[in-house]
């Protein structure tokens, strides 16, 4: 069984300390997924990231490898090692050239989705006017299926969302949202968004932020109860973990250059509402998720899918070797 973390997050900055993955690893997490940046980093800030990265993996061999195909998750965890691959929020680093979605794949990104909360000239984002999927945005699209890249659709509009998991060859995943059913929140997703992505083949991956759970100290249980949630809609092949945990380390600014205001992208509204400052579902939950999936009735067997194989099975269809 391989356990996947669909996303998680290291501060945007060269220095990053990477700790946190040594906690994934010691937790179980065979493979996980590093946010690179989003729709508000530059390039400039985005490749900088991206170098030391790969250079902090290189350097240990014996701690994480960079993989680009699911046998390489399946070694790396038979040697004790944590695979690592990374992902973009946002089409902006893309600079309007779909050409662009294969050079980062060559570098390392294996899950980009469109839009981060606000539009674009690629997509919408949930927090932002409906209008759909645009014409280069539908370009996008068939870069990121021809370079095998998995078309992730969390953060993105829902209609638009729709429109891409239409457009999309290949399956396509929510690497970390949650039901709106569950929580009314503007990140989480309708039961249409989730039986449009299990019909592509895709996993709808369940966040541990308590404003997408609904809980001020996100637990376990919570997580579980969301994954059982879609495990019942639409079954439990398309359901995946996420967390999407976000490290802060004292000392490092990974704000991005210049103006930056953070209400633009995360609304006052949706994000310091009744359940306060947000919240992450501890490292620890990897341990306690087993036991909390049973408690919902799942068998072992589905367990062991909801924990990493769904994303597995999901990944092996769609990373090609460049």
């Amino acid at each position: 069984m391989i356990h996947w973390e669909a996303h998680a997050c290291l501060p945007l900055h060269t220095e990053a300390n990477f700790s946190p993955l040594d906690q994934l690893r010691a937790a179980g997490v065979n493979y996980v997924s590093v946010n690179v940046g989003m729709d508000m980093n530059p390039v400039s800030q985005i490749l900088p990231v991206l170098a030391a990265f790969r250079a902090r993996i290189a350097a240990h061999p014996e701690r994480f490898r960079l993989v680009s195909s699911t046998a390489q998750i399946e070694q790396a965890a038979a040697d004790g090692v944590l695979a690592v691959g990374f992902d973009l929020e946002g089409a902006l680093p893309l600079l309007g050239q779909p050409e662009m979605v294969a050079l980062y794949r060559d570098l390392g990104v294996r899950q980009i989705h469109f839009a981060y909360n606000r539009n674009n000239p690629v997509a919408d984002g949930c927090h932002d006017v409906a209008r759909g999927l645009t014409p280069l945005g539908r370009r996008m699209v068939e870069a990121v299926n021809g370079a095998g890249v998995l078309m992730d659709c969390s953060h993105t509009g829902r209609r638009c969302s729709l429109e891409i998991m239409a457009a999309s060859s290949q399956p396509v995943v929510f690497s970390h949202a949650n039901p709106l059913a569950l929580s009314p929140h503007g990140r989480n997703i309708t039961d249409e968004q989730i039986r449009a992505c299990a019909a592509t083949g895709g996993v709808v991956c369940i966040s541990g932020v308590s404003a997408f759970l609904g809980s001020a100290t996100p637990l376990a249980a919570d997580v579980a109860r969301h994954a059982a949630y879609v495990a019942d809609l639409v079954g439990v092949r398309h359901v995946g973990i996420g967390l999407d945990i976000g490290f802060h380390q004292d000392g490092l600014d990974d704000r991005p250059p210049g103006d930056h205001d953070p209400a633009y992208w995360w609304p006052r509204a949706d994000y310091q509402g009744a359940l306060g400052n947000i919240s992450y579902a501890p490292v620890d939950t990897w341990r306690q998720l087993p036991g909390a999936l049973a408690h919902t009735g799942m068998a072992a067997s589905d367990i062991a899918l909801v924990m990493g194989n769904n994303m597995l099975r999901v990944a092996g269809q769609v990373w090609r070797q460049p």
